[in-house]
């Protein structure tokens, strides 16, 4: 049920309904009255140890107690998210997601589907151009880039930039965190080690990226096992090509045992990114705005960070001093994230069509 506070919404705040950015306080003012008098906001797909999720939702929560938080399917993938926002197009009830937080691919097709609105936060002009639509139906929330996880009881001398990996000190060491076949973790990985040898994002990075495996493995460095936390820490694949916030999380649950260097390669630094959206049927639109309002505020983006996820704005918060020390000292180098690439879908798209459909001639069929 929704939750009111009076009989009606004042007029600013029902204009807030059809706003479509903050450009004051004033307005964060009257957005926070709409939200309240709303009473509550449904999420979807958001388990608490994703990116510092849980810490990110009881901070909400705390600054507005008034709004209840009613949380659906925290293991929802994203085609689950748009799939939930068809189904309840005439549903007001607990079941209508309200915001979505989905993989890169997919704002655009709810875009195109109708199934989203636009908003501008406040600090919209901190986002990156290239992950944001410029209408404001869907924005970069935050992206992972991929890292060399090192087990340096194994590795002593560590490994800075792709081109290393080949070198004969690293001999049965590089694992893939999945299939390059069927992972789209491995495939960025692939794509990236392609881009570090100087290609384009794209078909370009995706055959140079299989060249790159098929030298790795014809010097005997690559390990044709799939790279995950036991296979790191037992010694089988002791470098592994892994999403940043993967691997920053795998270093902290070994503790010291093994200890982990998590290390973002000189070059070819390939960012992954999710969206935020809006329903375009949200039963609490107001509340919608005002945690999208959260979320990208300092408070919300450093809460991301903490998980180790980068937020959108992680370079904007660098450059003013917003990041604090401990938080930094956690992470690789701020400026290695500095050299941070989105590919655009098509480039995604063409270097996954290259690699999927090449990987068994060029690297090997008995490889993954």
């Amino acid at each position: 049920m929704m939750k009111r506070t009076g009989t009606a919404l004042s007029m600013t705040a029902a204009m807030l309904m059809v706003s479509t950015s903050i450009s004051s306080a004033q307005d964060l003012a009257a957005l926070e009255a709409a939200a309240k008098a709303e009473g509550m906001l449904t999420t979807i797909a958001l388990p608490h140890d994703w990116c510092g999720y849980g810490e990110v939702i009881a901070g909400f929560k705390a600054k507005y107690p008034e709004i209840t938080v009613n949380e659906l399917n925290p293991d929802a993938g994203s085609a689950d998210e748009l799939e939930a926002i068809r189904a309840n197009k005439d549903n007001k009830g607990p079941q209508a997601p309200d915001v979505i937080d989905v993989g890169f691919a997919f704002g655009p097709q709810a875009k195109s589907e109708g199934l989203i609105q636009p908003y501008k936060v406040s600090t919209w002009d901190s986002i990156p151009d290239n992950v944001k639509d410029p209408e404001g139906y869907w924005y970069g929330d935050y992206y992972g880039v991929l890292s060399f996880a090192v087990n340096t009881d194994i590795v002593k001398e560590l490994p800075t930039d792709w081109s290393d990996l080949l070198k004969p000190e690293y001999a049965n060491s590089v694992a893939l965190a999945g299939d390059p076949r069927a992972s789209n973790q491995a495939i960025l990985g692939v794509q990236a080690a392609g881009m570090g040898m100087g290609a384009a994002a794209g078909a370009e990075a995706g055959e140079k990226g299989l060249e790159f495996f098929a030298e790795l493995n014809k010097v005997g460095n690559f390990v044709p096992t799939i790279g995950k936390s036991g296979t790191l820490a037992q010694g089988q694949t002791p470098i592994v090509i892994w999403w940043d916030y993967n691997a920053l999380s795998g270093r902290d649950a070994l503790n010291g045992n093994p200890p982990v260097e998590v290390i973002v390669p000189q070059s070819g630094v390939l960012a992954g990114v999710y969206l935020q959206a809006i329903s375009a049927y949200a039963p609490h639109p107001n509340a919608a705005k005002l945690w999208m309002e959260y979320l990208y505020s300092d408070e919300g983006q450093l809460g991301w960070l903490k998980g180790y996820c980068h937020p959108i704005r992680f370079n904007d918060l660098v450059a003013n001093g917003k990041v604090p020390q401990e938080m930094l000292d956690a992470l690789p180098p701020a400026e290695s994230y500095e050299k941070a690439v989105f590919p655009t879908l098509e480039e995604q798209g063409a270097a996954k069509d290259v690699i999927t459909s090449k990987w068994d001639s060029v690297v090997g069929a008995n490889v993954q």
